[in-house]
């Protein structure tokens, strides 16, 4: 099927570790150059990736004394992702912060703005420490994304004024080889399919229950079908819990089907709806998929999670953050809010 997005094939966290100190950057760039190297980027764009990558670590030392880390992803396209977050005092005035010249640390002041100018696409969100509301992180999340020259969204046929924007995470247990956790995505000309999955447990049985599965998210079938497939092909497996979801961009609606220990988050302006589903497992026993049905006039965010990431989260922890890219907010999310006993996976859709 063209346009099939699979997680196991196509987002990868391919680097992830603490930054301390610039030593850092040794290891970084070579990790960053053969990944580039292998994706098919030339070599002036393996150049500025690397630039990229060398002023995030500079930024980390300097401004939040080494408490961060830095990723390198692959995500479909492929596209390639550096990303950033650190654990510091954030930025007061991010506008102020990406004006070449200023510093705040007696230095040139040209690092967000040459990340912006370097990278196909460069996005920042910030939390900066001060009075308020108790807030689970302060710091800053950095993502400067390179595509393939050729490479074409997806979604790039849907109406220019609802296109759908699309953000994964999926990371397994201690960054082991098999991860349980999976999202099949479909994006079309008018609307935009997805299947998420967590096989029961994790390692090497959860992945092969959640395999092969890609059949069922054929363009004429409603996330209702979907489901009722997957739960039919899981009786020979250990079982899932899974979620499919569906957004219509001409009527500006979302469906979502759900069974098991899976969790949704529908977010419109500053109103969040939380959706749990019906208890169960698929290829087991459960109860009657939930269902939950939509139609939004203005921009609207969903987010489907696994229970590798934790749900106790709104927008008084992260103010400002579910205005952002879809992929910056999956990334946010899913390293500040996943658990580390458990695999862990976010497909987040915005459309409007």
């Amino acid at each position: 099927m063209t346009g099939l997005i699979d997680s196991a094939r196509d987002c990868k966290l391919l680097y992830s570790n603490p930054v301390q100190s610039e030593s850092a950057i040794i290891l970084l760039r070579s990790k960053l150059l053969a990944v580039a190297n292998r994706l098919g980027f030339p070599e002036m764009r393996r150049e500025n990736m690397a630039l990229v990558m060398s002023e995030m670590v500079t930024n980390q030392i300097k401004h939040a004394g080494g408490r961060g880390m830095i990723q390198i992803w692959q995500q479909p396209g492929p596209t390639l992702d550096i990303f950033a977050l650190d654990f510091g005092p954030g930025i007061p005035n991010l506008s102020q912060a990406q004006e070449d010249g200023f510093s705040s640390v007696n230095t040139l002041g040209k690092g967000l703005g040459s990340i912006q100018r370097l990278a196909d696409e460069a996005y920042v969100y910030t939390q900066a420490e001060g009075a308020g509301t108790a807030k689970r992180w302060t710091g800053c999340g950095f993502l400067a994304r390179f595509r393939l020259r050729h490479f074409k969204a997806p979604h790039a046929d849907a109406p220019q004024q609802v296109r759908a924007e699309v953000g994964l995470f999926s990371r397994s247990l201690a960054d082991e080889r098999y991860n349980g956790d999976r999202i099949y995505l479909h994006a079309g000309s008018d609307t935009l399919r997805w299947l998420h999955l967590d096989g029961l447990g994790h390692g090497e049985e959860a992945q092969k229950s959640t395999a092969n599965l890609s059949l069922h998210l054929s363009p004429d079938a409603s996330p209702e079908t979907i489901l009722a497939a997957v739960d039919h092909q899981l009786q020979t497996t250990r079982g899932a819990v899974g979620v499919a979801g569906e957004i219509v961009y001409g009527t500006r609606s979302v469906t979502l089907f759900g069974v098991g220990d899976m969790h949704a988050h529908v977010v419109v302006n500053s109103d969040t709806q939380n959706v749990a589903f019906a208890p169960g497992v698929l290829g087991r026993e459960h109860k009657s998929p939930s269902a939950f049905l939509a139609q939004f006039e203005r921009r609207a965010l969903v987010i489907t999670a696994s229970d590798g990431i934790r749900r106790n989260w709104d927008h008084a922890n992260f103010p400002g953050l579910f205005t952002h890219h879809s992929q910056l907010i999956a990334y946010m999310v899913g390293n500040i809010m996943g658990r580390i006993s458990d695999d862990q996976s976010l497909c987040v859709a915005s459309f409007g």
